[in-house]
């Protein structure tokens, strides 16, 4: 039997979500406690590996167990065995098996926030969850800006040094850039993502933003295809993992947009 659980979590504490030989990870806890409600070791699959310090609320993960349990034995029982940062919110029943769902290989696409705080003091409640930035950013700028994203094209100018994968090419399905108040949000979907491709994204807009940079910057760093030419890193504290998208056959529960904001 093949069971999908929906995952959220607060990044702060962890080595990202994939299992770390020295440190302590999202995967680590989530498969300790299925193991122990299951009574037999658990390993599971996820839809994006999300680094150290990036929040989820809508993570997807899948494992295959002989164990027969209650809904409330996966979802309730499981969570009294996790630290209080990461919780399991739903589950469902799936076909395993060569034609049946995986969380990572089912996906025709990820969903990411990132939350800048963007007033002059930092929130002494918000540390660890948002980004701050002090400077008043021009939020339609960074939106204009960030149209040029769109489409398939090679985000080798948006790649960490040390990603593995095999091409740059990835297909960007939308992408806003939108103020609330002290909240600039800035929410992309694509087919998926390069290691560090949001933040480095995020890094060159917040230049654009602060006026330091113009809004045809980020079609010319597209061209150029050189990361050392690209703005630095935003920190890994302001980004959310939303949902990771399926084809409507699987029926996976989605996350609300709005949901980031009310985790704060």
């Amino acid at each position: 039997m093949r069971i999908v659980l929906g995952v959220e979590y607060q990044g702060g504490r962890y080595c990202g979500y994939q299992r770390q030989k020295h440190c302590p990870s999202v995967q680590a806890h989530l498969e300790q406690a299925l193991s122990s409600i299951a009574n037999q070791p658990i390993e599971l699959y996820c839809a994006g590996r999300t680094d150290t310090g990036v929040h989820a609320i809508g993570q997807v993960v899948h494992f295959d167990s002989t164990a027969v349990r209650p809904q409330r034995a996966w979802i309730q029982g499981v969570n009294t065995q996790l630290p209080e940062d990461i919780r399991v919110v739903w589950m469902q029943e799936m076909l395993g098996g060569p034609e049946g769902f995986h969380a990572r290989f089912s996906a025709v696409a990820r969903q990411y926030r990132y939350v800048i705080y963007n007033r002059q003091v930092h929130s002494a409640v918000l540390a660890g969850r948002v980004t701050h930035e002090a400077y008043r950013l021009d939020a339609p700028a960074m939106h204009l800006a960030a149209q040029a994203l769109l489409g398939e094209q090679d985000f080798s100018s948006f790649r960490a040094a040390a990603c593995q994968a095999s091409h740059a090419r990835r297909n960007v399905q939308s992408v806003q850039v939108s103020r609330s108040g002290d909240f600039v949000l800035i929410d992309i979907q694509a087919n998926a993502f390069l290691h560090h491709m949001v933040r480095n994204i995020v890094g060159a807009l917040i230049e654009v933003g602060k006026v330091h940079q113009g809004t045809a910057w980020i079609a010319e760093l597209l061209a150029l295809r050189d990361r050392t030419k690209a703005a630095p890193t935003a920190p890994a504290e302001g980004l959310y993992f939303v949902n990771a998208i399926y084809p409507d056959v699987w029926q996976i529960p989605q996350a609300q947009l709005d949901a980031v904001l009310w985790h704060f």
